[in-house]
């Protein structure tokens, strides 16, 4: 099989024991960082009540740790911290997520590293509108970076990571970035400064929007809600997860991940 459409199991079994805490201490505080600039711009935010006791956690059988953090509130409905995995055996999965609120049709910011133990990076503008045929949109928001996005793609450090799961091929835009190359500093330097970049961007623009029209914010919100449940339920690393915590632990924390308790808030509101 291709190196760019193995599965996360076929990588593990090859080297299933690779000690990558290095890795975590560096990535981890790169998206720490990322997630506090995203904060710093969005007044009301607060921890979410469901992630009190998630800072740090493990699973039943000691195999996985993590963290899980989420906050919510003004216009940024739900911004996700978290890492999972085995840092003494090869596997980690860790991100900065901000899902913006209806006053503006910004993109949502997805920024994602790993290791399998070879490097993943996953970086997204989340479309809030379909590309196929508003174009405006495709050129407000991704023709300004095409460049930048093609220097990336184009790296040869790098190569193109293939996701099993349909539904996360579906979500692939212009500005998708799924990629894997050595671990090392050299690489992980790369991607932290294209990402910095990419959030430089992604701020201006929330600071230069204009606000999108009342009638058609509860049209987008139910949009938000429904690809926010769906990018999480779909995740094909829900597969090696439940083999740690179990089909009933997953479904519990896919419910704190997606934000299920602040989505049903929202439309009370």
């Amino acid at each position: 099989m291709h190196s760019d459409t193995k599965t996360i199991d076929q990588f593990l079994s090859e080297n299933p024991n690779v000690d990558v805490s290095k890795a975590w201490e560096r990535c981890w505080g790169i998206l720490t960082d990322v997630k506090q600039t995203i904060a710093s711009r969005f007044s009301g935010l607060a921890l979410e009540p469901s992630c009190q006791d998630r800072e740090y956690y493990t699973s039943p059988n000691g195999e996985f740790e993590g963290s899980f953090q989420a906050w919510s509130g003004g216009d940024c409905e739900w911004l996700v911290n978290s890492w999972l995995g085995n840092r003494k055996a090869s596997i980690l999965d860790m991100n900065a997520t901000a899902y913006l609120g209806q006053k503006t049709d910004v993109p949502h910011f997805v920024m994602v590293f790993g290791t399998i133990p070879k490097l993943f990076f996953y970086f997204d503008f989340m479309p809030r509108r379909n590309l196929l045929v508003d174009s405006y949109y495709l050129d407000k928001y991704y023709a300004p970076i095409n460049d930048e996005y093609l220097a990336l793609r184009g790296h040869k450090n790098f190569q193109w990571s293939v996701s099993h799961g349909p539904y996360m091929r579906a979500l692939i835009n212009p500005s998708t970035q799924s990629l894997m190359g050595d671990l090392n500093d050299e690489n992980i330097d790369i991607l932290e400064n294209y990402a910095r970049r990419m959030l430089a961007h992604w701020l201006k623009w929330y600071d230069d929007a204009q606000p999108i029209a009342e009638s058609e914010r509860e049209t987008l919100r139910r949009d938000d809600h429904q690809l926010r449940r769906l990018c999480y339920e779909r995740d094909p690393m829900n597969k090696l997860a439940t083999k740690v915590f179990g089909e009933e632990g997953v479904q519990q924390m896919l419910t704190l991940r997606m934000g299920a308790e602040q989505m049903r808030r929202a439309l009370e509101v």
